[in-house]
């Protein structure tokens, strides 16, 4: 007998061998149809797999993030094994399940092309394999086996990643009916409970992300287990293209892309630079109360800097290469990171322990290369600012300085309108059986990612565990939040890095008198400038807090006449700090309500003949809302009060 112990601590025996199907129908026959993986010692794996020693469980429904992720990337498999019959020749690159479905690169024979046209007979197909509830059957083969099997179907792309990338005794197999795939799983054990599924794009994607390779084409596409499901998120795709930041971006005038500056370099237009000044301000005047120094660091440094700190190694291939000095034998790279800069801060004078914590901040502009066909408004960009700062404590410190942070982050969400129930975190730990991606010691790595947790229970966070997902140097805290139509974000982030002060060899003089290395925090709550406004956009439509909107009134005159008396009013609003404009164009009133309702202007004011006479306004309310006429006093208070009472929030304070 065995011992299997379930997330609520309860224990009970079965005999060596149970999988967690039949756990899961020892508990309830509902429970049994409803679950498609499980996760055993921490790690997701199949309902049918065996389990032969004490361990924990946990099951998962398709609900759970866990359970999607077997169950699309058995729709990963099974839009190969339709694209096997319909397309004979197909060559199949990679296929992996992704945060919203899946996807699989391909490449057809003869030069032939995959559309959209195509995409009905490609979903037909694959509801007409899952309906034959194929079994999803796991092997393990070795390495001249699994070259000689992928050989014999032509799949010379599967054949050059077992050769480069893979060593024998680690190769694992699928099978689901004729379709045999390369893969470490985890999986759905049949096709049949895969009732829906929808190919929503298609893309170009370089094998092996190289673009002096072949060009493939990658088919995304997404499944549920009942149709209404998809109903449900088709109905949100279409309002998530309402929502598309790059549309109302354009439409808000606030930033824009051009072929000629360079793709993925977004430029801030005036409205956009003036929204985005804003948010770090906001910024600014939180980190002033929890004790923050801003910096400036150049935009470029030296490659030796990179080395260094162990980033050229590990994303070199995901930067802009080297540039080379004319006259001088030195490299030099645009900055993918801001904390090697950061670290130099810390050591260009001696520092005692009265001096920490240090907290180093800025508004950094990093550059990383992106390939071209993943980049995506401002959500992908090759060139983002980040919210960056690094906090350089003692040892004793860090617990501390991880709860403050958290403060902060939690507050920038809470401004935001993000409630508790949309907001997630992630401790991202180590993959403990592959510890050769990552630098330092496993004690430090045992320290950094202790000092997480334990702060995480401080604070009273329910966050899941996601080993292999931390930074190379160091355990993180992702933050994710679930906008107004139920998407998930990662946002913010927090890091503890025991690694990059000794690469450095950063040190403080301790109280004993002996020299010690800090303890860095790397932190950046909106993630980047960039990204958290793509997501403020499409969270709330375009519709920003009244304190962050570049433009909070506009003012239309009825006709030109009333030019004048419209310009005394923005004079007016301009002098008690409310940002109007003039929309004096010669357009009827009509009109000019509706192309500003179109650029999500908060309020509108009318004004013609007895708005002059009685110096009032008639005020509207963006979207058909509060309508009333008020004096200019009145009108202008009104503004600022509302956008008092909104900046309350920004005057928080560290809770210790």
């Amino acid at each position: 007998m065995i011992k299997i112990q379930f997330p609520d601590g309860s224990v009970r025996e079965y005999e060596n061998g149970v999988t967690g199907l039949q756990i899961a129908e020892s508990i309830s026959p509902a429970l049994a149809r409803n679950v498609v993986a499980c996760g055993v010692n921490g790690t997701t794996t199949e309902l049918n797999r065996p389990i032969n020693e004490d361990a924990t469980i946990s099951l998962y429904r398709f609900e759970d993030a866990e359970g999607k992720h077997a169950f699309w990337h058995t729709s990963a498999h099974l839009l190969a094994e339709a694209l096997q019959e319909l397309y004979p020749g197909i060559q199949f690159g990679f296929g992996p399940a992704i945060e919203n479905g899946f996807f699989y690169d391909v490449l057809l024979p003869g030069g032939e092309m995959i559309k959209e046209g195509d995409f009905k007979k490609i979903e037909d197909k694959m509801i007409e394999l899952a309906r034959k509830d194929e079994a999803v059957v796991r092997a393990e083969i070795g390495k001249a086996d699994a070259i000689a099997q992928f050989s014999a179907q032509g799949q010379v792309y599967k054949v050059e990643h077992i050769d480069q990338d893979l060593e024998d005794g680690t190769i694992s197999t699928y099978t689901q009916g004729a379709f045999t795939d390369l893969c470490c799983g985890p999986h759905i054990v049949s096709t049949g409970i895969i009732k829906a599924v929808k190919l929503t794009s298609i893309a170009g994607a370089f094998w092996r992300g190289d673009a002096k390779r072949e060009q493939m084409q990658r088919l995304y596409g997404i499944s549920f287990p009942k149709k209404k499901m998809l109903d449900e998120y088709l109905l949100m795709l279409e309002e998530a293209k309402k929502r598309d930041h790059r549309k109302i971006g354009k439409e808000m005038e606030l930033f824009m892309f051009s072929d000629r500056v360079g793709k993925g370099l977004p430029i801030w237009l005036p409205k956009g630079t003036d929204l985005r000044l804003r948010l770090q301000d906001m910024l600014r005047r939180i980190q002033k109360r929890f004790g923050y120094y801003e910096v400036i660091t150049p935009h470029i440094g030296s490659k030796n800097l990179y080395v260094t700190s162990g980033h050229y190694a590990h994303y070199g291939k995901d930067s802009f290469q080297p540039i080379h000095t004319p006259e001088e034998d030195e490299e030099y790279m645009l900055k993918p990171m801001n904390c090697p800069h950061h670290c130099e801060v810390f050591a260009s004078k001696p520092r005692s322990y009265r001096e920490l914590p240090f907290r180093c901040a800025e508004f950094g502009t990093v550059y990383r290369y992106e390939q071209s066909g993943e980049l995506h408004g401002l959500t992908r960009v090759r060139s983002f600012t980040q919210d960056d700062a690094h906090i350089f404590c003692r040892q004793d410190q860090v617990k501390s300085e991880f709860l403050r942070v958290l403060d902060i982050i939690q507050a920038v969400f809470s401004i935001f309108g993000f409630k508790d129930d949309q907001v997630e975190f992630q401790i991202s730990l180590r993959d403990p059986n592959n510890t050769e991606k990552y630098i330092g010691s496993d004690e430090i790595w045992d320290e950094a990612e202790q000092a997480i947790i334990e702060a995480c229970k401080e604070k009273g966070l329910k966050a899941r565990t996601e080993l292999g997902e931390a930074a190379f140097y160091g355990p993180k805290l992702d933050c994710m939040v679930k906008d107004a139509i139920g998407r998930r974000w990662q946002l913010g982030t927090i890091q503890v890095d025991y690694n990059l002060p000794q690469r450095f060899s950063l040190e403080y003089t301790a109280e004993d008198n002996s020299k010690q290395t800090p303890v860095m925090i790397h932190r950046a709550p909106f993630g980047s400038l960039e990204r958290f406004t793509a997501v403020l956009i499409e969270h709330t439509a375009g519709h920003f807090p009244l304190w962050l909107t570049p433009d909070q009134v506009a003012i239309l005159p009825i006709s030109e006449k009333y030019n004048d008396y419209a310009d005394k009013v923005q004079q007016y609003l301009e002098s008690v700090d409310v940002r109007a404009i003039v929309d004096n164009r010669n357009e009827k009133i009509g009109r000019k309500i509706r192309d500003n309702e179109i650029k999500r202007i908060p309020y509108m004011v009318i004004v013609g003949e007895k708005e002059e006479a009685d110096g009032t306004v008639a005020m509207r309310q963006q979207g058909g809302g509060e309508q009333a006429v008020m004096s200019l006093e009145d009108f202008g208070k009104r503004i600022n009060d509302e956008v008092a009472k909104m900046l309350e929030a920004t005057n928080i304070k560290p809770s210790n």
